[in-house]
């Protein structure tokens, strides 16, 4: 979820909005209907009630909602706008939608559960014939050399000022995605990934690989990610490395340890990600090999996000589908919270009850509001 603040500076990218706005102006028509997911404090539904639609459903599950109503009404368009605050799964629309816009991505379209938002939304209403917004978008990587960024997220972990070994956190930064908004040194040509096309999602994973043969000598400290954006035919944007970086970042791929390359030499890595829970598990490997047919081996890497994340044995044992657990003391508490929402029962009186029930968690009145409060918030319906 984002803040007001960071929906402003994504309002105040001149490359990301111009190229919306561009597409919209395109798409929108007198008397149009569209959808807009995750529509944030609502600057697409605005610009499309400015084009002439007659009706814009936006689609937002976080508070920024609220400010998307109140901004909708100071521009006059709150009769137009119907504002839903609930995930796209959830939402039930009266009639098909001519244009469905969205900008769901991070730093790259494998984000969350964007893909598999946006093609619930197509299949489920996007009129025969209708626009989508975006329309693809390519997926693209080059080794880079990367020091200063390499330095500032892995050398802290092998070389400090108290002598300090703290190399067993190394391998877990070295095993996460990093945002590379600073300058890097491209040492191959760009190779295409993937094209994930929103009118034909199908899976929401990514499998892919390359060879790229490097171009200019250096320290190959990972492999950077981007995308090219297609909105509409003629119309996007890139986060590509030449591209000044706005609201969507690059992602680097860190290599765990830097490898120096000359010109001519191999660098081959497959990239895979896969969508657990609400996020991605990223996964790449491969081989770096001197010039030549049969060149040598250089260095070897086989990564992943998974690796990335410090996991204890217990948490692991957690998630076997082969155990059974219990509730701890939260657990505890929120099931009973939950059953009594189902039986009908007013906040007040679920909050009492769990503060009788379980005093030594709730030790303030306004402890239990808070969590029968927050409860209602996630769970609660109407």
């Amino acid at each position: 979820m984002y803040s007001i603040l960071q929906y402003g500076h994504m309002i105040a990218d001149p490359v990301r909005m111009d190229a919306y706005a561009r597409a919209l102006r395109r798409a929108v028509r007198p008397g149009s209907v569209v959808l807009d997911v995750g529509a944030g404090t609502g600057i697409f539904s605005l610009l499309a009630c400015q084009l002439g639609a007659r009706r814009v459903y936006a689609v937002e599950p976080d508070g920024a909602i609220e400010a998307a109503r109140e901004i909708a009404a100071a521009n006059g368009f709150e009769e137009r706008i119907r504002f839903l605050g609930e995930r796209i799964e959830d939402v039930k629309l009266p009639e098909k939608v001519d244009v469905l816009v969205s900008d769901l991505r991070g730093s790259l379209p494998f984000h969350g559960t964007h893909l598999r938002a946006i093609a619930e939304a197509r299949q489920r209403f996007l009129a025969p014939g209708g626009t989508l917004i975006p329309l693809r978008d390519e997926l693209k990587a080059v080794p880079v050399q990367v020091g200063q960024l390499y330095d500032q997220n892995a050398a802290i972990w092998t070389d400090n000022a108290w002598g300090l070994d703290m190399s067993p956190a190394r391998r877990l930064v070295t095993n996460t995605l990093w945002s590379a908004s600073r300058s890097q040194k491209v040492l191959a040509k760009a190779r295409h990934l993937a094209t994930v096309d929103y009118a034909s999602l199908g899976s929401v994973s990514l499998r892919s690989g390359s060879t790229w043969r490097i171009t200019r000598p250096g320290t190959a400290h990972g492999l950077l990610l981007w995308f090219d954006a297609t909105l509409a035919e003629g119309i996007g944007f890139s986060n590509a490395p030449h591209r000044r970086a706005r609201v969507y970042g690059r992602v680097c791929l860190p290599l765990a340890e830097p490898v120096e390359v000359g010109e001519g030499d191999a660098f081959e890595a497959r990239v895979s990600a896969d969508l657990v829970d609400a996020d991605y598990v990223w996964s790449w490997e491969g081989v770096v090999r001197e010039r030549g047919a049969g060149g040598a081996v250089k260095a070897r890497f086989r990564q992943s996000s998974f690796y990335g994340a410090p996991l204890s044995a217990d948490r692991l044992r957690s998630r076997a589908l082969d155990h059974a657990p219990g509730l701890n003391a939260w657990g505890r508490i929120d099931a009973l919270a939950l059953e009594l929402m189902g039986r009908g029962v007013a906040l007040e009186g679920i909050a009492r009850r769990l503060a009788c029930s379980f005093p030594e968690r709730f030790p303030r009145w306004r402890d239990a509001v808070d969590r029968v409060g927050s409860l209602s918030a996630q769970y609660g319906g109407d």
